[in-house]
């Protein structure tokens, strides 16, 4: 690790601009203590203003501009999140199911995410139960996203060891009036949107329109998805504005499986087969996964001077039909209401803020399963109804105790319902599976940030965490009928720094967690998972990310430096500077079980040690930019508790070139994969290594092409 680390910093560090002038134009905002100007939206919040409030976080948190990966191909979370320090997120097979986790949250799920709050403009994505699905999300319609590690996602009312992502869609007043967009690619991949956003008096609205289509560097890996995203504000008042969304997605995926190493080396682009059993024949199955999600959310938001309070409601109504082992056929319908206040007022005579907030979700969910019988529907033989229940009432206090250094305070209280009512007939062979289970939990926390400067902030903080299971944990396959687990808890540590100073961008923090009953999901044959408390587990690890100026003025040389934003060079202005700018992005992830009595201190499988990626880029006012990057896993990292079978390390080269600007015609090339890496991107997690269960690597793509053109008007 040190190893790795050193590299990250030398790269860093040890590079020296190449022009003396100071380039105020490539820094984010400076830290000040006035309260943020409002955006012309009241609901949606403008990239200033998201990270006016990420530099009162005391602990990890980033803003990620959308215009960062709108470069490349935007497709998937991975596209999105890959530069986002302390976001690991791989793709099962290209597509956009993923492997998505913070600290170790989550980290046996490769599919159906858990372990973290995902959202949409602040409102959750998830389903009742704290399962989310990948899909829900179009990255083309955000301005930026929000990731909050750990607890720095308080103020969403996220309570788990990861924290939360939150997706921020343009609005009426940051969206072009029209835009197109049409990529292309290697394996059939196909991806296009078309999106308006205009402001007619106090009214405003953002509409896109997007599909998304892939053939697979796979077998049987074919992927089709359909998105429409509207939201419609209105102002009410000047201090009032109500913002409605709708959400409808259709999507179809077949999955390809899993190899097994000999299997992957020999053949990557094979679905998984099986001839001693045909039934877990992925292919002759038709192992699938489509569903249906239709989402209707409203938030309102009232300011006025130092007072703010938001609400919000949404209804999601999904439709799952999910052939497997056995076919599962869901019908969910989730609701839910948060309601968040905040005053800045000061208390004796000193700069605070004050947070105060609840969040309530309920869910109901219909469970049918059938037999897969060669990929045809054949009798039921469960039937059961998922009732889930999450309440979160939250507080949080940040004093200035000087005009540098802040004391932050909070709390959480938690109580978590998974009802399951069994509605099968009862008989000799199906007993009555009818159970529930309830949780509660208290999460406080304490942080302090200190302001080095205009630029640059320490921050440290303690908190706990506090995960029920979902329901993806609790119900056993194939028989619907519930496991008892209880719910993970953490305490966490982490200290870190973050800033800009000439242009130099970092974020660099160390977090330590103690976990109990971490809830730890393996297959224990094809088709079938199984979820534990593991004992006493622990998680430690390095989150850090750097963006650096290496040389600026090489071609375009000016007297003075211009006005940019968030050291991008947007458009051709006369005194800009041309620049190669090198941005890193580095992972430590030290997950471990902790005197296990079957598995001692042996690391917990699904994640790598180490995770590298890097990018090199010449960038030219005009809007022309080129330049290759890198993704590298330097260490095998194991696929079983014994620690007995692993993935093996890999170097993937990459490379773009493309033109972009905010008005007209953008482009961009991009090459995946250069040198044709066969690798595995993620794996699935077992216990103990047998010959039936060596099936557990999930291929990367191979070497791929894409293109893409965009327009603004």
């Amino acid at each position: 690790m040190k190893a790795i680390f050193s590299i990250f910093l030398a790269a860093s560090f040890g590079a020296i601009p190449f022009s003396s002038a100071q380039d105020d134009s490539t820094q984010t905002s400076t830290i000040v203590v006035s309260a943020a100007p409002l955006s012309e939206s009241l609901t949606v919040p403008s990239k200033k203003e998201a990270k006016r409030e990420l530099e009162k976080i005391t602990g990890g948190a980033e803003v990620i501009d959308s215009e960062q990966y709108l470069e490349g191909r935007a497709s998937t979370l991975k596209d999105a999140l890959d530069y986002a320090p302390g976001v690991f997120v791989q793709s099962r097979f290209g597509a956009e199911e993923a492997r998505v986790s913070i600290r170790g949250s989550g980290i046996q799920r490769t599919f159906h995410g858990r372990g973290l709050e995902l959202l949409q403009d602040g409102i959750p994505l998830n389903l009742a139960d704290g399962s989310f699905d990948f899909q829900a999300v179009e990255p083309l319609t955000a301005d930026y996203i929000e990731v909050f590690r750990g607890a720095n996602a308080l103020q969403y009312g996220g309570t788990t060891l990861g924290g939360a992502i939150n997706f921020v869609s343009h609005d009426g007043y940051t969206a072009p009036r029209l835009e197109a967009r049409a990529e292309i690619g290697s394996f059939g991949y196909y991806r296009g949107q078309l999106s308006s956003g205009d402001v007619r008096g106090p009214n405003d609205y953002f509409a896109s329109i997007s599909e998304f289509a892939l053939d697979g560097f796979r077998d049987h890996s074919q992927q089709d998805t359909q998105r429409l995203f509207v939201n419609i504000g209105r102002k009410i008042g000047p201090t009032i504005e109500t913002r409605f969304y709708l959400t409808y997605v259709h999507s179809d995926s077949e999955l390809p499986g899993s190899l097994s190493k000999e299997e992957l080396n020999a053949d990557p682009t094979q679905a998984q087969r099986n001839s001693f059993t045909p039934i877990f024949d992925v292919v002759l199955s038709d192992w699938q996964r489509n569903f249906e999600l239709i989402r209707l959310a409203n938030r309102t938001t009232w300011r006025n001077g130092l007072n703010s309070l938001e609400v919000a409601t949404y209804w999601s109504h999904k439709d799952l039909d999910h052939p497997i082992l056995f076919v599962i056929d869901q019908l969910s319908n989730d609701f839910g209401i948060s309601a968040r206040f905040t005053n800045e007022s000061d208390l004796f005579d000193h700069r605070n803020a004050f947070t105060l907030g609840l969040r309530a979700v309920y869910g109901v969910l219909e469970d049918n399963r059938f037999f897969n019988l060669f990929g045809r529907r054949g009798d039921k033989f469960a039937d059961n109804q998922q009732t889930s229940a999450n309440t979160v009432v939250y507080a949080e206090n940040q004093f200035y105790l000087t005009s540098q250094l802040s004391l932050v305070i909070g709390a959480q209280l938690i109580y978590a319902l998974r009802d399951n009512d069994d509605e099968f007939p009862i008989s000799a062979s199906h007993p009555d599976n009818s159970d529930r289970q309830s949780y509660d939990g208290f999460n406080p926390k304490i942080g302090l940030l200190y302001s080095l400067g205009e630029r640059s902030q320490l921050f440290t903080n303690v908190s706990r965490s506090f995960e029920p299971p979902s329901f993806g944990e609790l119900v056993a396959a194939p028989s619907g009928s519930l496991v008892q687990l209880d719910a993970q808890t953490a305490t966490s540590a982490e200290i870190g720094i973050r800033g800009n100073e000439h242009g130099f961008q970092w974020d660099v923090a160390y977090y330590y967690a103690w976990l109990d009953d971490e809830l730890l999901t393996r297959e224990v044959m094809p088709g079938f998972t199984a979820t534990v408390n593991a004992g006493a587990t622990r998680h430690q690890g390095i989150e850090a990310s750097a963006e650096l100026p290496l040389l600026r003025g090489i071609f375009s040389h000016a007297d003075a430096p211009s006005a940019q934003e968030d050291g991008k060079a947007a458009t051709a202005t006369t005194g800009e500077l041309d620049r190669l700018v090198l941005r890193q992005n580095y992972l430590w992830n030290d997950f471990r079980f902790s005197r296990d009595p079957l598995f001692g201190n042996n690391r917990l499988a699904g994640v790598p040690e180490h995770y590298y990626r890097a990018e090199l880029v010449y960038e030219h006012p005009s809007g022309f930019y080129f330049g290759p990057n890198v993704e590298w896993v330097p260490t095998r990292y194991p696929v079983d508790f014994e620690n007995t079978l692993y993935a093996d390390p890999y170097v993937l080269l990459g490379f773009k070139i493309g033109y972009r600007r905010e008005q007209g015609p953008s482009a961009f090339v991009e090459v995946r994969n250069l040198l044709d890496e066969t690798y595995a991107a993620t794996t699935g997690v077992i216990d103990v290594v047998t010959p039936f269960n060596r099936q557990q690597f999930m291929p990367g793509d191979g070497r791929a092409f894409y293109a893409g053109l965009e327009f603004k008007w």
